[in-house]
């Protein structure tokens, strides 16, 4: 089923043939290299967005030495990582130490394939591509428990299992709260969910927005869930043992599932690359920078979670919220199957504003000394 269809926005892009530039090898270099070098201008991009941001927030200048504004920060820090030395434990198990940076960042690349930068302007259109983005970025956890008991180091290994604690956790509601964007736009392909929204599905799925963020940070390991590397806890966590190269690539993963989150939310909840005037692609990356940019906001605001409180959020908050989220998007749907009215919107809204004031009151985080 497809919203209300919204303005006729042909004029400003033209669909993309599915093999474009002609044939498949072609097609998948140049997706290939497109898809890399956005990963890796967007990663440094964010580093310098969220130190910029944080030092502002914060009263005070963040990076303006390096170049222009302090812009060739990134490429400096890259450098100095790049030229510092690799030492790995005598007592780690080398090659699980070895393969565990590769193992964690190359399921954040692989997310990409499916992600539509214009009509049809993507590497692989899949009927599923949705499942394929929840399947497939599961698997950085596994680089990231690699990293914990390859080191062999008690904080390490803890930092790990935090995450994989984390990940199982807020698999279920990050899924659950999908769902209603499915029912929404008839299909599982990412590029046809951004076609179905003629209407942001962040209007319609108001609840649904707010458990995916949540649990999509809690997953990527966004502060304020950013336990698996509590420096007043675990040192470093799981890449405490890393350095060089190696330490760089989980830097690269951990932006890279930042960016992947964004690009995320900004194709199924904002509309994705639809929009007036602007090049499909630059209202992309305009509202991957928003979704992000937000990140950084929360990341200033909110204090750091206890495990145990981690945990009941997923369970005791966003996993019953996220199950009527999809009862109420399912009536709705069987209501009005031609397309949800405009009235709709702030119906949702007022439902999500009073289901998590009232169901914020039905439990508690937990207070006072907890050991973990």
């Amino acid at each position: 089923m497809i919203t209300s269809p919204g303005p006729d926005l042909s004029q400003y892009w033209s669909t993309l043939a599915p093999d474009w530039p002609g044939g498949f090898w072609w097609h998948w270099l140049v997706f290939s290299v497109i898809i890399i070098a956005f990963v890796l201008l967007l990663v440094m991009g964010f580093v310098y967005i969220e130190r910029r941001s944080m030092a502002r927030m914060q009263v005070r200048l963040g990076p303006n030495r390096t170049g222009p504004f302090g812009l060739l920060q990134p490429v400096a820090d890259a450098v100095k990582l790049l030229l510092k030395e690799d030492i790995v434990p005598n007592t780690a198990d080398k090659l699980v130490h070895f393969l565990a940076p590769i193992v964690a960042l190359t399921p954040v690349i692989m997310v990409f394939a499916v992600v539509p930068f214009g009509d049809g302007a993507l590497l692989s259109d899949l009927n599923v591509g949705i499942l394929y983005v929840v399947a497939v970025a599961s698997v950085a956890s596994v680089g990231i428990f690699m990293a914990g008991w390859g080191s062999n180091n008690k904080y390490s290994l803890l930092g790990a299992m935090r995450d994989v604690a984390a990940v199982v956790s807020y698999e279920i509601p990050l899924v659950l709260s999908i769902i209603g964007v499915v029912l929404m736009a008839g299909s599982l392909s990412l590029n046809q969910i951004v076609q179905a929204q003629g209407i942001p599905f962040i209007l319609f799925q108001p609840l649904g927005f707010l458990i995916f963020f949540i649990a999509g940070c809690a997953e990527i390991n966004r502060s304020p869930f950013d336990l698996m590397e509590a420096d007043s806890e675990l040192t470093a966590g799981f890449h405490t043992e890393y350095s060089g190269m190696k330490f760089a690539l989980f830097y690269l993963a951990e932006y890279g599932e930042a960016l992947a989150l964004s690009s995320i939310i900004a194709t199924i909840f904002l509309g994705g690359w639809r929009g007036p005037l602007l090049p499909p692609w630059l209202w992309f990356v305009l509202k991957v920078i928003i979704v992000f940019f937000v990140m950084v906001w929360t990341r200033t605001t909110f204090p750091r979670a206890r495990i145990d409180q981690l945990m009941a959020l997923a369970w005791k908050f966003l996993l019953p919220l996220a199950l009527i989220n999809i009862l109420i998007t399912a009536v709705e749907v069987l209501a009005w199957p031609e397309g949800l009215p405009w009235g709709l919107i702030f119906v949702n809204i007022a439902i999500m504003a009073v289901l998590v004031v009232l169901w914020s009151r039905k439990f508690k985080l937990g207070w006072g000394r907890v050991e973990v």
